[in-house]
């Protein structure tokens, strides 16, 4: 059984029907990634995935658990994280305080554990060992806003990593990188996946290409293929998209 299944999805907003019979699993420790045009259905199958939008058919089992409708919250508390591609930090924060604030603990106990941050001495050694992780050990004391765009984008994966998750869902990871931040987001992300099931949404197909197990293409709000990296590469819509060439 594959640790993520979601079945026959299907999602409208108004007139505009979004998803339709949407399939997709994902299998325990690998690394699966969704690929498709703009507006072909990638976000909003992200956020009926990770609870942000209930489908209005179909289900999602996670775990072997029927999670569909259940809200992020109840969802992240079963081991499941994500990021986001609009970067969603707190810039005022320090870069371990970032990190502290997405702890379980610090979460479960609310505003009044979050004033006494500096005082929570095992979140520090979690938060800690969570930024040498991402590489960022040495900015734990850095302002959030005052980081890299490339350290921010690894930041955000090291609040995910902060909830201890069983599936970690990212979001358009190297948005906005260039060639040399990329490189470190793959070199981050090729760690990680030896040690969790991650799903990505990815513009970038030579990153996606070079790391993925599996690749899902979504195209009119449905699933058009599906294979490994090296059959998707003979995959006609992959080679109308200039993706057929990738080495």
């Amino acid at each position: 059984m594959a640790l993520f299944e979601a079945h026959q999805l299907h999602k409208r907003f108004g007139d505009q029907v979004v998803l339709e019979s949407i399939t997709l699993s994902f299998e325990e420790k690998q690394l699966t990634g969704i690929m498709g045009p703009n507006g072909a259905g990638k976000t909003t199958c992200f956020n009926v995935l990770t609870g942000r939008y209930t489908p209005d058919r179909g289900s999602v089992r996670f775990a072997g658990e029927d999670i569909t409708g259940l809200s992020p919250r109840q969802i992240a508390r079963r081991g499941l994280s994500r990021s986001f591609q609009i970067m969603n930090l707190f810039d005022d924060e320090t870069t371990l305080d970032n990190v502290l604030i997405a702890l379980p603990a610090v979460r479960e106990q609310g505003m009044s554990m979050w004033r006494d941050l500096g005082r929570f001495s095992r979140g520090r050694e979690l938060a800690m060992a969570v930024l040498d992780r991402v590489g960022l050990a040495a900015k734990a004391g850095a302002m959030a806003g005052a980081l890299s765009y490339g350290e921010r984008r690894a930041l955000e994966i090291g609040v995910a990593l902060a909830t201890d998750p069983r599936l970690l869902f990212l979001d358009e990871p190297t948005a906005g990188l260039g060639a040399e931040g990329t490189a470190r987001v793959a070199e981050l992300i090729a760690q990680l996946k030896r040690e969790l099931t991650i799903v990505i949404i990815e513009h970038d197909m030579r990153f996606l290409f070079g790391l993925a197990d599996k690749i899902n293409v979504i195209h009119w709000g449905q699933v058009i293929a599906e294979g490994t990296p090296a059959q998707l590469r003979d995959n006609p819509w992959v080679q109308r998209s200039n993706l057929g060439t990738l080495s």
